[in-house]
């Protein structure tokens, strides 16, 4: 048997994915945190002049500008759409970004940009590998060598819903077990049903055809 099972295109879009969604949703919270927020709080110290809110009362508490009320005040409204149209600004009432929400953005976005970048690392990693059989012996995806008539079981219960299969095997006396996942390393299967003939022919049972092996069903 001659068989080299590589990372499957279907898992590869998988990752591409999982990346974008992580890496897009670290630039999104980067982005507010950095330049959309900074400027929408500028925006509304300039609202708070327009509609002359001190920051801070007689006794020096801070003063909050509730934008809420502020939106259900037709004067207020309109003051500020007379000045954001003369200053080229968005009419929509800006709100306060304090610096600890500006914090928050900017340490979220760094958090989930690290753990993007490491995600795209692994998964590079990933593509050099893949699981290999030459003749009687296979290599699986983390090195690990099994003679494939050392194998007297095989573990389909992952199969269906995940494309994976565990080989049982015997090494002086003691069980292991062989990863064998056809989703990510397309091509495993043959390994999976080459290994389960030679079960089948050592037990004496009929040997099982690729047509009677149920397919495997992607997550949906």
């Amino acid at each position: 048997m001659n068989v080299h099972a590589r990372i499957s295109k279907e898992w590869r879009r998988r990752m591409f994915f999982m990346a974008l969604m992580i890496n897009g949703s670290a630039l999104w919270f980067l982005y507010d945190g950095y330049i959309a927020w900074p400027a929408e709080e500028a925006r509304h110290q300039q609202l708070r002049a327009v509609l002359q809110t001190p920051e801070t009362d007689e006794n020096g508490d801070p003063v909050k500008l509730d934008i809420e009320k502020v939106s259900k005040d037709p004067e207020a409204v309109r003051a500020w759409e007379k000045y954001a149209e003369a200053n080229d600004l968005p009419e929509k009432l800006p709100k306060h970004r304090s610096p600890g929400d500006l914090s928050g953005q900017r340490g979220i976005g760094g958090v989930l940009l690290l753990g993007g970048l490491a995600f795209v690392g692994w998964v590079a990693l990933q593509h050099r590998k893949s699981v290999r059989a030459d003749g009687d012996l296979i290599t699986g995806a983390n090195g690990e060598q099994v003679d494939i008539n050392t194998i007297v079981e095989m573990d389909r219960r992952k199969w269906r819903n995940k494309g994976i299969a565990y080989a049982i095997y015997e090494v002086d006396g003691r069980r292991k077990r062989l990863c064998l996942d056809d989703h990510k390393f397309i091509g495993c299967e043959a390994i999976i049903l080459e290994a389960e003939k030679r079960i089948a022919a050592r037990n004496g049972d009929p040997a099982p055809s690729e047509d009677q092996t149920p397919a495997p069903v992607a997550d949906a």
